[in-house]
C-alpha cells in the first residue's frame, strides 16, 4: 500500500536507479580490481626474481619458496636481453588453463575477464604476462592459482554491493524527505483545502491561500484559489437568483389570478353600448392578455422541470402535418399565411414526439405571427431531409426578419422577444429541448427576405 503513494514510488524508483547506476559502475570496478591484483602479483614476482639474481642464486630452497609464496605465484620467468630465464619455480598443481597478457589489454577484455574470474568457481592455474617495472627486463611471466584472486574479487564485490545498497538507501531516504516536504505536504494541503471547501463552498474563509514555494504548486494553488473564488461568487449569485426567482414565481402566480379576473371583467366591458368604452375595451383586453401570457411564460420557465426525452420511433411527416394543422386553426380566418410541407413520407427518427411537436410548433407560430403582423401575404415552409446520421429540419418563412436586438439575444431568457408582447422564452425552451435530444437549433439567416431556422437531430436507429 505504501508503494502506491507518491512518496513510496519515489523511494522505490530512487533505489532502483541508484542500484542501476552502481551496476554500471560495478563491472568496470571489478575489472579494475582484477587488473591491479594481477599487476601486483607481477610486481612482487619481479622483486622476488631480482632478489634471487642479486644473490647470484645463492639462496636456499626454503627462501626461494618463501619468495614465491609472498609473491603468490608458482614460478617466475624473466626475459632479459632476449633470453628467457626461469628464475623461480615450484611444483605446479595442474595444467595451465588460461593465459592473460597484461601489457596492453582493452577495456572490453578487462571487463570480460573480470566477470569470468568472479563467477568461475573452479580452481584453475593461469599464466600472466606483463611488462617489468622500471624497465628491469623485456617481459615477466608468472604462473598462479586463480582461487585467491577470486576470493578477493568476491570480497571486493560484496563491499561494492553493500556500499551501493547503503548509498541507494541513503539517497532514497533523502529524496523521500525532500518529496514529502516539497511536494507531498503541499499537495495534501491542497487536497485538505478542497475537501474543506467542498463542505461549505459559500464560505469565503475556506478559499485556499497560496503559500507553496515550488513554482508549479504555487501556480496550481493560485488557479485553485481563483476557481474557488469564482465558484463562491457564482453560488452566492445563484442563491440570490433562486430567491428572486421564487419571489417572481409567487408574484406571477398571484398576478395571473388577478389578471384573469380582470380579463373576465374586460370581456363584459366589451358588450357596453358606450362608444368610448367599446373602442377602449379591445386595447384593455389585449394588454391583459399580454400580461397573463407573461406570467404564464415566467412560471413555465421558472419551474425548469423539463423531463428527459422519451425516445421513440417518430414518423416526421405526420408530426409536421399536425403542427401545420394546429397553426391553421390558431390563425385568423383571413390569415395571409400559407404553410408548405416538404418532408419525405418515409423519413423517421428517434425523438420525443411531444417535445419535438412543441419545438416545431413554437418556430411555426413565431413565423406565422411575424407574417401576420405585416399584413402582407407570406409562406412558412417546413422541410426535412437526411444528412449522414442526422435529420435536418428547416423552418423558413418569408416574413420581415428578426430585429437586431432579437438576433443578438435569440436564446437568452427574457431578452430575445421578437414580437410585441413576447417575453423571449419560446426559443430558449425550444433550444433546451433540442439539446436534450443531442441536437442543435440555430438561426441560419434573418433579413428582409425572411428567416430560416435549422434543427439538426441524431436520427438514431
Amino acid at each position: 500500500m505504501f508503494f502506491r503513494t507518491l512518496s513510496g514510488r519515489f523511494l522505490l524508483l530512487t533505489i532502483i536507479f541508484v542500484m542501476l547506476a552502481e551496476v554500471l559502475i560495478f563491472v568496470p570496478s571489478v575489472a579494475r580490481f582484477r587488473e591491479e591484483y594481477l599487476l601486483t602479483r607481477l610486481e612482487r614476482a619481479q622483486i622476488a626474481s631480482l632478489a634471487l639474481l642479486a644473490s647470484d642464486g645463492a639462496i636456499s630452497d626454503k627462501l626461494a619458496e618463501e619468495l614465491l609464496v609472498n609473491a603468490g605465484v608458482y614460478n617466475v620467468v624473466l626475459r632479459r636481453d632476449a633470453l628467457r630465464e626461469l628464475v623461480l619455480s615450484s611444483p605446479v598443481p595442474g595444467p595451465i588453463s588460461a593465459t592473460y597478457d597484461m601489457r596492453n589489454p582493452s577495456p572490453f577484455e578487462l571487463m570480460r575477464d573480470g566477470m569470468q574470474a568472479l563467477f568461475d568457481g573452479e580452481a584453475r592455474v593461469i599464466r600472466v604476462f606483463g611488462d617489468p617495472v622500471r624497465e628491469a627486463g623485456l617481459l615477466i611471466e608468472v604462473t598462479m592459482d586463480s582461487v585467491p584472486m577470486r576470493q578477493e574479487l568476491i570480497e571486493y564485490a560484496l563491499r561494492i554491493l553493500l556500499m551501493s545498497l547503503a548509498l541507494s538507501l541513503a539517497m532514497a531516504a533523502l529524496l523521500f524527505l525532500a518529496v514529502q516536504r516539497l511536494i507531498v505536504t503541499p499537495m495534501r494541503r491542497v487536497v485538505v483545502s478542497m475537501a474543506e471547501y467542498g463542505k461549505a463552498p459559500e464560505d469565503a474563509r475556506r478559499i485556499i491561500a497560496p503559500t507553496a514555494n515550488v513554482t508549479e504548486l504555487r501556480e496550481a494553488e493560485e488557479v485553485l484559489a481563483q476557481m474557488q473564488t469564482d465558484l463562491t461568487h457564482a453560488l452566492r449569485q445563484k442563491e440570490r437568483l433562486a430567491q428572486l426567482g421564487g419571489a417572481v414565481a409567487r408574484i406571477s402566480h398571484d398576478l395571473r389570478n388577478i389578471l384573469s379576473t380582470a380579463t373576465l371583467v374586460a370581456d363584459r366591458i366589451e358588450s357596453s353600448s358606450d362608444p368610448a368604452v367599446t373602442r377602449a375595451a379591445p386595447k384593455l383586453v389585449g394588454a391583459l392578455s399580454r400580461a397573463v401570457n407573461l406570467c404564464e411564460s415566467t412560471l413555465a420557465f421558472g419551474k425548469a422541470e423539463e423531463p428527459p426525452p422519451k425516445l421513440t420511433k417518430v414518423a416526421l411527416r405526420p408530426l409536421i402535418q399536425e403542427v401545420v394543422d394546429s397553426e391553421r386553426l390558431s390563425a385568423k380566418e383571413d390569415s395571409p399565411v400559407e404553410f408548405l410541407i416538404d418532408v419525405p413520407a418515409a423519413l423517421t427518427l428517434r425523438a420525443d414526439s411531444e417535445q419535438l411537436f412543441r419545438v416545431l410548433s413554437n418556430l411555426a407560430r413565431n413565423a406565422r405571427q411575424a407574417i401576420e403582423a405585416t399584413g402582407a401575404s407570406g409562406s412558412v415552409e417546413l422541410s426535412a431531409h437526411e444528412q449522414g446520421a442526422s435529420c435536418i429540419i428547416r423552418v423558413i418563412d418569408t416574413g420581415p426578419g428578426l430585429p437586431p436586438r432579437a438576433r443578438e439575444n435569440l436564446f437568452a431568457a427574457f431578452q430575445g422577444g421578437a414580437r410585441k408582447g413576447g417575453v423571449g422564452l419560446g426559443l430558449v425552451i425550444a433550444s433546451e429541448l433540442v439539446r436534450g435530444h443531442g441536437g442543435t437549433l440555430e438561426l441560419i439567416r434573418s433579413d428582409d427576405e425572411g428567416t430560416e431556422f435549422r434543427l439538426s437531430l441524431p436520427q438514431g436507429s
